[in-house]
């Protein structure tokens, strides 16, 4: 599939950055790690261009949410629609800030050079599952978005309780994939961005029809941002031709205005 991207070319943009008058600054970001891979790949490219560092802490989009509401923030918080949303009501993110940049979908891996799996229609999807030795999935009590769909799909699918029997649970903010790779579990499903940054898995694709769920990935500043400017940059680079290309090859879609 081919991406056109009518903003700023990315030599434009690096220009931008460079001449915007702001001060370098370290900036505090939450970010989920639905978008961790590609995120990790494009930090450098931007402290580069902007003089800016980013300080970068990895987790859920649950768990974020949980620590903003205790008390802590950042200059740039890179959560889930819903997620930035419910803290913009909450007085968490400042309102108008939010900015989607990517979006993904779920996916179905198996360990490198293992069978292949069905998952072409829903009742196939629905035997492989249970047919599967274990299966890796992000836990549900903690919160993550894949983990709580998937186990929305197994209830619809009337399979919930013979799933739980078999589930393997990565650690909070952990990986499923990583469980295939150990011979944990034989297949994994998870955010297509996260099993995709894991070496050593082939993907089978989505899970069909209503069984997939799409994630838009939004990034906006958070209510006591001291560096506001620099933060702004950061999420500007977000929707840069340069962050899109990124966004394509680590499994995400990019949402450019």
């Amino acid at each position: 599939m081919t991406f056109f991207f009518p903003r700023l070319s990315a030599v434009f943009a690096c220009v931008f950055l460079h001449a915007s008058g702001v001060a370098a600054a370290d900036i505090k970001v939450f970010s989920t790690i639905g978008v961790q891979a590609a995120l990790e790949e494009l930090t450098p490219k931007f402290e580069k261009i902007s003089g800016h560092k980013l300080n970068i802490t990895w987790a859920t989009a649950a768990v974020l949410v949980k620590r903003i509401q205790t008390g802590e923030n950042a200059d740039v918080l890179v959560l889930t629609e819903q997620s930035l949303d419910a803290m913009v009501k909450e007085g968490k993110a400042i309102a108008g800030s939010n900015t989607h940049f990517s979006s993904s979908g779920m996916a179905v891996v198996v360990k490198q050079g293992a069978p292949k799996v069905d998952i072409s229609t829903p009742e196939a999807y629905k035997q492989t599952l249970l047919q599967a030795r274990a299966i890796a999935y992000s836990n549900p009590a903690f919160g993550g978005a894949s983990g709580v769909f998937f186990a929305k799909t197994l209830e619809q699918m009337g399979i919930a309780q013979a799933i739980q029997a078999k589930a393997k649970f990565p650690p909070a903010s952990g990986n499923a994939a990583v469980l295939v790779v150990n011979g944990e579990a034989d297949l994994a499903v998870q955010q297509e961005p996260e099993v995709l940054a894991v070496q050593g898995v082939d993907l089978m694709g989505a899970p069909p029809g209503a069984y997939n769920n799409i994630t838009t990935y939004t990034a906006g500043l958070g209510a006591d941002t001291k560096v506001a400017d620099a933060a702004k940059s950061w999420i500007a680079f977000l929707q840069s031709p340069e962050a899109a290309s990124v966004y394509v090859k680590r499994g995400l879609k990019p949402i450019t205005r």
